[in-house]
């Protein structure tokens, strides 16, 4: 038993598999603690991301093949495969293969229900600790692609494509997969072109997403959707805020009417988080409980608060954003217990439609597109060597070097949290940075 799982745990770690989330933790890493449960996040509760649950549909046998290896290496002796309830294609890929110890769990419609603190206690009723981690209450939580990755990694397969959602203003709005390392420039270009003026890019959800730059920048293991809006939206306007007017803000307008605090999902589970004294603390010069500050450490940074919450436009998650940051350079951990739960947790939860239209989103929610089951292929890739937690990998190839598909080109620093990176082309490498590893296809570098 030992042996099979030290091998799941090998192979994982050599295929290079990260979480496919968000923040791209490293898989191989998760897979040595040990659980009673392990959940498969398929809530994908982001509006206009619609990736997961047609993975789900198209592959349910590899799912639940990764979920099998995944319990394996864990020791976990029940499964959970979260869904929203109307995601009937997955539902129905899924349910006639279930193994006896794995079951359906079905979601409802709300925001943020794939965020993996709420999904575990929406599946378990288990509640994860203030600044804790999952495994300390015996939960291992993946979502979708991530175990369809373990389950290549088992035949061998390394991580080197990744299927996201293209959507927004654009011409045909699809669900694609591509090699890693593809511009976001071609992602774009595949869904038919943008269809406003003047566009905006996030990467990402609408809620949780970043703006993006720069569209040379690459597709990673990580990036979950690529959405195009006009540049007036209120959201892209709301993400190009400076922190300085986000404070400013708060400070002048800020009427103390806790909806930040009572829709807080993390506070309504029993989380000390009250964005609401936060935003009264910092307004008045961090005047107050010290580990009440500290408790933006565990804002999970879902935007509920300025995106829903607020009647006058604060963003209490910047504000929890900006004093994590200044924690974090400190080396503060916070240091809080996990209170009661809110007796109208279930109540609190956001309709996913009213968030869209809060967001003014209906204009670009269409059903989900059909999955593309051809792969993307690129004439060059820009792979980055950090594109998980932990240390950048280090590059084992050098300019002019011939590469096929799924061979090693940056391994794992020594004795550090990081994942292996792998060619996504066959090709010559062009460049060798110490942020990227440029291939393109065919012969000599040029």
């Amino acid at each position: 038993m030992a042996n099979a799982m030290n091998d799941i745990i090998a192979k994982v770690q050599a295929a290079g598999v990260v979480g496919a989330g968000g923040a791209g933790f490293p898989t191989h890493v998760k897979l040595a603690a040990q659980a009673d449960v392990f959940v498969v996040n398929g809530a994908e509760c982001e509006p206009m991301l619609k990736t997961d649950q047609q993975l789900a549909a198209c592959y349910p046998e590899q799912v639940l093949q990764g979920l099998r290896y995944a319990m394996q290496a864990t020791g976990a002796k029940e499964g959970i495969i979260a869904l929203k309830a109307k995601y009937q294609a997955a539902v129905k890929a899924l349910q006639p293969l279930l193994p006896r110890q794995v079951r359906l769990e079905f979601l409802r419609d709300i925001y943020p229900a794939g965020d993996e603190v709420m999904a575990i206690w929406l599946t378990t009723g288990r509640r994860v600790p203030p600044g804790g981690i999952p495994i300390q209450i015996g939960v291992v939580v993946n979502n979708v692609q991530t175990l369809l990755n373990v389950a290549k990694a088992m035949n061998g397969e390394a991580v080197v494509t990744r299927t996201l959602t293209v959507t927004g203003a654009v011409k045909s709005p699809m669900t694609a997969t591509v090699p890693i390392g593809t511009s976001m420039a071609e992602v774009i270009a595949l869904a038919g072109g943008v269809t406003c003026e003047k566009p905006a890019y996030i990467d990402g959800g609408p809620m949780m997403g970043k703006l993006v730059a720069d569209l040379s920048s690459p597709i990673t293991k990580t990036t979950g959707g690529l959405i195009v809006l006009p540049a007036d939206h209120l959201l892209i306007r709301r993400k190009q805020q400076s922190v300085q007017s986000v404070l400013r803000i708060a400070k002048t307008v800020c009427e103390q009417c806790c909806y930040c605090t009572e829709l807080c999902p993390r506070h309504i589970i029993g989380h000390e988080l009250a964005p609401h004294l936060i935003v009264r603390s910092v307004n008045h010069n961090a005047i107050g409980n010290p580990q009440l500050l500290q408790s933006a450490l565990t804002c999970c940074e879902c935007g509920v608060c300025e995106a829903y919450s607020c009647p006058v436009g604060i963003s209490p998650m910047r504000v929890n954003s900006a004093l994590k940051g200044e924690f974090r350079s400190r080396n503060i951990r916070y240091q809080g217990s996990l209170g009661q739960i809110d007796p109208m947790a279930e109540h609190r939860l956001i309709p996913s439609a009213r968030l869209v239209s809060r967001l003014n989103l209906r204009s670009w929610y269409p059903p989900a597109a059909p999955l593309q089951q051809k792969i993307y292929q690129p004439e060059r890739v820009s792979i980055p060597l950090r594109q998980h937690s932990g240390a950048p990998a280090v590059a084992v190839v050098k300019e002019g070097d011939k590469v096929e598909v799924g061979q090693l080109i940056a391994e794992m620093p020594d004795k550090a949290l990081g994942a292996r990176i792998h060619a996504s082309i066959a090709g010559t490498i062009k460049q060798v940075s110490p942020q990227a590893i440029t291939i393109r296809k065919g012969g000599a570098a040029s």
